[in-house]
């Protein structure tokens, strides 16, 4: 199993735990709440969308991951189109940490 393939089925446990939120209003709730512990936005989302998480994940210090698309997010989660979500969990966001690799995501 690759490392990729790890970090979306971690992600969809993560979603059983109800430790998921999807959708950009909601994730920037969660940002402004400080609760998000990383975020992760489909690399083809809009160039707007990426640009706005880039800056808010940026200036309420939390890590974004831009390496997954839109189908990976949405299979590993179960849910319909998917291009943006965050792990509410520290124990999931450590287990993500421990596989995604420094250039895998951005620190804010």
């Amino acid at each position: 199993m690759t490392k990729d393939e790890k970090v979306l089925n971690l992600l969809g446990l993560a979603y059983k735990a109800r430790k998921v939120i999807t959708g950009e209003e909601n994730v920037i709730k969660l940002l402004q709440n400080q609760k998000a512990k990383i975020v992760f936005v489909a690399s083809d989302a809009s160039s707007r969308t990426i640009d706005n998480f880039k800056r808010k994940c940026f200036f309420y210090k939390t890590k974004v991951s831009f390496s997954f698309n839109t189908e990976e997010l949405t299979k590993a989660v179960g849910k319909t189109l998917v291009k943006i979500l965050a792990i509410t969990d520290q124990g999931f966001y450590e287990s993500l940490q421990g596989l995604l690799e420094r250039g895998d995501y951005y620190e804010g």
